[in-house]
């Protein structure tokens, strides 16, 4: 078999050498840290806009839709800089905290928020139910299928995420797997088959996460037609 064939000695090769698996943990840490983060502020901050009236509302609503237009490589420049100051270069955190904020999953949790009866919360509000108790009892469980798919959308964002990562890590162990792959194809050349085996082991992880909750994105579409009475 030709030297760059593509066998399973090159899937070995990749998980026993170099720092893949170092890399693939680091992907692993951060999109799951940038996903539970963020679909936690964007259900309170989507909540927030569908149900409280205060000062400036449609400002904010205003200001988020805006902010989906912008492109992030504009935001670079001032992230790294503001990642500077705080110290956070060459961190997971620096990874980390850049992505939490995300425009787009807030207005979708919002509009769907606005689509869940009201009448479903009167009668918490009646016996004198907090807001947060209503929130985290009643329409978060009613949530669940959106909350799976803009989970998965960040995740999924988050893991393939390379821009960010290679221009705020140079530690070659903080690295996360789109990086360390590029910046070894990048040293090396183009080895194929061990190139291969490096695309396939990075979107397998994707792919699982995909068929574990694959219907809570069928859930999510099916159940966009809630309407209050």
């Amino acid at each position: 078999m030709p030297e760059d064939g593509f066998t399973i000695q090159a899937y070995v090769n990749v998980l026993t050498e170099g720092l893949v698996p170092r890399w693939a943990w680091n992907s692993f840490l951060t999109s799951a840290a940038v996903t539970l983060i963020t679909v936690t502020i964007s259900a309170l901050a989507g909540y927030a806009l569908s149900r409280l009236r205060f000062v400036g509302r449609q400002m904010v609503i205003v200001l988020i839709i805006a902010s989906i237009m912008i492109p992030a490589q504009i935001l670079i420049v001032p992230l790294f800089q503001l990642m500077l100051s705080l110290n956070l270069v060459d961190t997971y955190w620096g990874i980390i905290l850049p992505q939490v904020v995300a425009a787009p999953m807030v207005f979708i949790l919002k509009k769907f928020f606005d689509q869940i009866p009201f009448e479903l919360e009167e009668a918490a509000l009646m016996d004198g139910a907090s807001r947060f108790r209503i929130f985290r009892s009643i329409v978060l469980p009613l949530s669940r299928p959106i909350l799976g798919a803009v989970a998965i959308f960040v995740f999924i964002g988050a893991w393939n995420n390379f821009l960010w990562p290679f221009i705020v890590i140079n530690d070659s162990s903080l690295m996360t797997l789109p990086t360390g792959l590029q910046t070894v194809m990048s040293a090396y050349g183009i080895q194929y088959a061990q190139q291969m085996a490096q695309a396939v082991l990075a979107a397998l992880p994707l792919i699982v996460v995909f068929m574990f909750f694959q219907r809570q994105i069928i859930k999510s579409v099916a159940t966009t037609g809630i309407t209050g009475t």
